[in-house]
């Protein structure tokens, strides 16, 4: 299982988090400590609180966590 956090301030960072995760062939799960929730449901989503960093938890090989974090790396918490 690998992690990193990143940050969202909108809802149309919103989408296009969820458009880069929901062609992940891995699952993908972001929370907030309270909550986990399936990276490539909407709803699951917007249900987040974006105040803070959110977490990344991705079940894949090394290999594919480095392409998607890459691929989303304009989330990145700083």
């Amino acid at each position: 299982m690998n992690q990193f956090e990143i940050t969202i301030r909108s809802f149309e960072k919103v989408r296009e988090f969820i458009s880069i995760a929901t062609v992940q062939p891995f699952r993908v799960l972001v929370g907030n400590g309270m909550q986990m929730v399936n990276a490539k449901s909407f709803i699951g989503m917007v249900s987040l609180d974006f105040s803070r960093p959110l977490t990344v938890t991705c079940e894949c090989d090394a290999n594919s966590f480095h392409s998607f974090r890459q691929q989303v790396s304009a989330f990145l918490a700083s």
